[in-house]
């Protein structure tokens, strides 16, 4: 049975590779694009020029020789020094197409490059938020690394590489057969036939050995980019030496894995030279045979010792590029099981753009779970009536989060509808329902890029007078200015050269600047000072006047002045009402708020108000 199972996974290889190999001709003969497939003609015009003038150089040699033999001295001196000066020129010819087509290729290659970078690139921001949660981003950028190089290998070598060899082997062939016996053919073709299986089989017996390495090399970096990202973590808990032997467990499966990897490919190659070996004496002891019965002549031996020659530089080149055509339709088929990851979120087919009138929210019980087997919301209804301020509280855990990634479509609901102006999410473009939202989130991650960018990203169209004005409203004008560098100041990954409130700024600049019709504030301010928090909420008071504000918090203090308080705990609302009528209550929201508030010097003055009123 091992012998069938191992055929039927051979074959199934050769399907996935002939897929990989189809889905990549369209980059070659790219439609609307008359001037690429000109270049494409060019280059393999170019392509059987070279070939025809390579296969020519042993000729010119044979007849150079020929002329320079013994009984050849009643000739003209330039006649063997013409030959020689062609046998230059025809090198010369050789060389120079190659290098044209190679040159006229290049930007067909390149733009295919740049368009199957730019349609993965395109595709993982369009998969879901599941997706990235779940990926490593470390092994997937690689990957795709990986993937857009083998197009490269794989456009230029198959065309330019493979095809024309087998071109030059068969004619060749053909040559001697013509100008000598079919015994030279056969044992050229044979020679160049066994070397072929064998580089082919032996190679994939190595094959295994580079997915290892790949496996490998992918792990460890996953750990390293892991490892830099939580930089002030691993500084945190001292756990330096913790990663670096993390990292150096990677490091060492791929030591391993590429030790047998360079073994394999000294095998590899000494089965290739065995092989050749074997031709080219067997082929020179016939042609040694033949000139001395008189029926070649030295200077035909010299041609098939050219020949022979010429055809093993390609072959053993062969062995190279067979080994990474393998290795390129690998990562290429990595590459592509990425644009085959289907998006978990999809508009409908002709779904039109949100029409927001008012910017009012409806949920209508809404369930929800990323898991089938764990409900993480439970018939969750409630709206967020247009310029009103709603705010959602609760433990960690109760689904406070999953609320705005709902509003946002980063997921559909299992069960019920969420609304804006009355249109269901899903029936109109997630494109323009997030434009119609802007978020100032609890972590803001900054790109590793200017304030100025940072800010402007909210809408990069607007004039540079509109993103101060932004800055300005969210309180951190006077701050840019105050730096070096002002607007353009790096603010390092992630953010890390700011301070939490400054980001938190930044991020609030950068929602202002977008002109959302409805503000998410999720959980803003939790993770700021007692001072730092005050002066955000005012700014957040600011940026909520006449929008539709929604407001996820853990801090109950941010939420006193809500049109609304939702409860949230397990997926459920427990309680809804302002503030004064929860605290009279005495339910949950009162246990938290008191909860909260235990190490206060005097009671929070909300009660006091609110015991005044009754």
């Amino acid at each position: 049975m091992r012998p069938t199972t191992a055929s039927s996974e051979a074959k199934l290889e050769f399907k996935k590779q002939l897929q990989v190999v189809r889905r990549l001709l369209p980059y070659l003969w790219p439609r609307n694009r008359r001037d690429l497939r000109i270049r494409v003609g060019i280059a393999l015009v170019l392509m059987i020029a070279a070939k025809v003038a390579n296969v020519y150089v042993p000729i010119v040699l044979k007849h150079a020789t020929d002329a320079l033999a013994p009984e050849a001295e009643n000739l003209l001196v330039a006649v063997p020094v013409g030959l020689l000066l062609a046998y230059g020129g025809v090198r010369l010819a050789s060389r120079g197409f190659g290098e044209l087509r190679d040159a006229v290729f290049a930007r067909v290659a390149q733009n295919a490059i740049r368009r199957v970078g730019l349609q993965v690139f395109r595709h993982l921001h369009r998969l879901s938020l599941r997706y990235h949660l779940e990926r490593r981003t470390g092994g997937l950028s690689r990957a795709v690394e990986r993937g857009t190089k083998g197009v490269e290998f794989l456009l230029s070598f198959v065309l330019f590489n493979i095809l024309p060899t087998l071109i030059e082997i068969l004619i060749v062939c053909g040559i001697l057969w013509a100008m000598f016996d079919w015994r030279f053919a056969a044992v050229t073709f044979v020679t160049i036939a066994a070397y072929v299986w064998v580089t082919f089989k032996m190679t994939e017996w190595r094959i295994r050995f580079r997915r290892e390495m790949n496996d490998a090399d992918s792990g460890a970096n996953t750990r390293a980019v892991d490892s830099l990202l939580n930089y002030e973590t691993v500084k945190y808990f001292n756990n330096e030496a913790h990663e670096a032997e993390r990292y150096d467990r990677g490091l060492r499966v791929y030591e391993e894995a590429a030790a047998k990897s360079k073994v394999s490919l000294s095998a590899l190659n000494s089965g290739q030279a065995a092989v050749m070996a074997a031709g080219i004496t067997a082929l020179m002891t016939m042609a040694a045979f033949g000139v001395a019965a008189g029926r070649m002549t030295v200077g035909d031996f010299v041609m098939v010792n050219a020949y022979l020659i010429q055809l093993s530089i390609p072959l053993n080149l062969l062995g190279t590029v067979y080994r990474e055509i393998k290795q390129s339709l690998v990562d290429m088929e990595t590459m592509f099981e990425i644009l085959d990851q289907p998006p978990e979120v999809v508009d409908k087919p002709g779904a039109p753009p949100l029409n927001v009138t008012q910017g009012r929210i409806d949920f209508e019980q809404v369930h929800f779970a990323y898991d089938s087997r764990r409900e993480i919301l439970h018939d969750v209804s409630f709206a967020v009536p247009s310029g009103a301020r709603v705010a959602i509280v609760g433990p960690t855990g109760a689904g406070k989060s999953t609320i705005s990634r709902l509003l946002f479509r980063f997921y559909d609901v299992s069960a019920g509808a969420v609304k804006i102006d009355g249109q269901d999410v899903r029936e109109v473009t997630q494109d323009s329902v997030r434009q119609a939202i802007g978020i100032v989130p609890q972590d803001t991650v900054l790109f590793n890029d200017t304030v100025y960018y940072n800010i402007n990203y909210g809408r990069p169209s607007a004039s540079a007078e509109e993103v101060y004005e932004a800055a300005r409203m969210a309180r951190i004008h006077d701050f840019v200015q105050s730096l070096p560098d002002g607007y353009n100041s790096i603010v390092g990954e992630r953010g890390l050269k700011l301070s939490g409130g400054e980001k938190q700024r930044v991020a609030i600049a950068r929602a202002i600047l977008k002109r959302p019709a409805i503000m998410l504030f999720d959980e803003a301010t939790s993770a700021l000072d007692t001072k730092t928090e005050q002066e955000i909420q005012t700014a957040l008071a600011d940026v909520a006047q006449g929008r539709t504000t929604l407001v996820v918090a853990h801090r109950l203090s941010t939420v006193v002045d809500s049109d609304e308080i939702l409860v949230l705990d397990h997926g459920r609302i427990v309680e809804r009402g302002t503030h004064t009528q929860l605290l009279h209550h005495g339910g949950a929201y009162a246990q938290m708020w008191f909860r909260q508030h235990a190490d206060a010097d005097a009671p929070p003055e909300p009660v006091a108000a609110q015991n005044a009123g009754e």
